[in-house]
């Protein structure tokens, strides 16, 4: 298959870019995002697009393909609402609406959260934008859409977008809770092995990601 993926200069979008790289299934990578992700690979290509919201400036760079990975995100902390909402929902609906235009048949899995909320009404701000983000991408006729809630990520070993901190605290939560960490390996997997498998199920926990990502 042929991928779109962004986020690929994230500790996610890197995870989930050397897995496709790795991975027998992925024949091409096209990684969309506002700055080189300095990896080189003979599947890889690399789109720079400064604004999000105007990827209808590249459409013949991306037409062609298979899945597209939304990898791309940023940390709530230190937000207001409304800066967020436009980063996590605008940007991604934005996006993901020229890239239904020029790819009608392409499926599109969107890394989201654990404890997203569908309600979009709870008291958690990331939750219920992330939410909100969901609801509107499955509603937009994708061929496929599904959403992925990923607890802690044990990345790569080569990665080289991740702080030190982050990997011992996965690493000591994964021991006392090995239930809620996968590996960015897995995430890129469970994403793989969905595209033209057209699944009932639309939203992947991290156990449902896990069991995906077994499937061969």
């Amino acid at each position: 298959m042929k991928v779109i993926l962004t986020g690929t200069t994230g500790m996610v979008g890197e995870g989930v870019l050397l897995e496709c790289l790795d991975n027998i299934k992925v024949s091409n990578v096209l990684s969309i995002s506002r700055k080189p992700c300095n990896i080189q690979h003979p599947k890889l290509k690399e789109l720079l697009v400064p604004d999000f919201t105007e990827l209808d400036k590249f459409t013949d760079e991306i037409q062609g393909y298979d899945a597209c990975f939304y990898c791309a995100g940023i940390s709530s902390v230190g937000m207001n609402e409304a800066k967020y909402s436009f980063i996590t929902y605008d940007t991604t609906i934005s996006f993901a609406k020229v890239i239904l235009t020029v790819n009608p048949q392409i499926t599109f899995c969107f890394i989201s959260g654990n404890h997203t909320d569908s309600s979009e009404k709870g008291k958690l701000m990331w939750a219920r934008i992330k939410g909100k983000t969901e609801n509107a991408l499955m509603r937009m006729g994708f061929k496929e859409q599904y959403n992925f809630r990923p607890g802690g990520m044990l990345p790569w070993s080569q990665q080289k977008n991740v702080k030190p901190l982050y990997t011992l605290v996965v690493k000591i939560f994964k021991f006392f809770t090995p239930s809620k960490v996968l590996s960015l390996s897995d995430v890129g997997k469970a994403m793989i092995n969905v595209v033209g498998n057209d699944f009932q199920n639309k939203i992947f926990e991290i156990e449902e990601m896990r069991i995906v990502a077994k499937n061969n």
